[in-house]
């Protein structure tokens, strides 16, 4: 369980966990790739967690704190109202029907459920300084493919670049499935780099967060309480 840890994620739990309306007794991770984050969520939120991912490739040890499957984001086959919370970070951009995959993850919410939300910021200068996998070389090579993409006029996902969305863009398409939506890319940035509090402050007000934050990431719930 000790190699199940990631600070980036444990933080994100401590955000969801400060700022959550309700208990959070189950959540779904949509995209959830290896499973590494949904078992993370499990113990750091002591809820039960399921992982959907179109991939099947799941870590087995993460499988032991979290109900890993295969999953289609756009149909999926929960019941409806089944999940106090909804996870899904850095897999919205993947999905080629963003729209219906929000629609979906309104529709398994419970009354008053929250999700947390987030994505590469579109309009970034630099990406994946942040990675803890790649290369300097990789993360060279993948910034180059980024702005050639962007000269050509063809940063945009359904291009099949790693673009993401701009806040806005974002904060638009969760609103046409969420009432309520706030964006706490400023939250997330504050937390994660919290011995800088100096420089964050300048780029948030300066205006520079726009294209200096690499993501961006928001918080809401699907309809108020009953």
């Amino acid at each position: 369980m000790n190699r199940l840890r990631d600070p980036k994620t444990e933080l994100v739990a401590s955000i969801i966990n400060d700022n959550a309306i309700r208990d959070i007794a189950n959540l779904l991770v949509v995209g959830c790739g290896s499973g590494v984050e949904a078992a993370i969520l499990a113990r750091c939120l002591d809820a039960m967690v399921v992982g959907i991912d179109v991939s099947e490739d799941f870590d087995p040890e993460s499988a032991k704190f979290a109900s890993l499957q295969y999953g289609d984001a756009m149909a999926m086959t929960f019941e409806d109202d089944s999940f106090d919370f909804i996870y899904c970070y850095h897999a919205l951009e993947h999905i080629p029907g963003p729209e219906r995959a929000l629609a979906e993850m309104g529709r398994v919410l419970k009354p008053g459920g929250g999700f947390w939300i987030g994505t590469p910021n579109r309009l970034r200068a630099l990406g994946y300084i942040g990675s803890k996998t790649a290369t300097f070389s990789e993360k060279v090579r993948w910034n180059y493919i980024d702005w050639k993409a962007r000269l050509s006029g063809k940063f945009r996902n359904e291009y099949g670049a790693h673009a993401g969305y701009s806040a806005k863009e974002l904060e638009s398409l969760l609103s046409a499935a969420f009432p309520i939506v706030t964006n706490v890319t400023d939250t997330y940035f504050s937390t994660i780099y919290s011995r800088h509090p100096t420089f964050i402050s300048v780029i948030r007000l300066t205006g520079l967060s726009r294209i200096i934050y690499p993501s961006v990431y928001f918080m809401g719930r699907n309809q108020p309480l009953p």
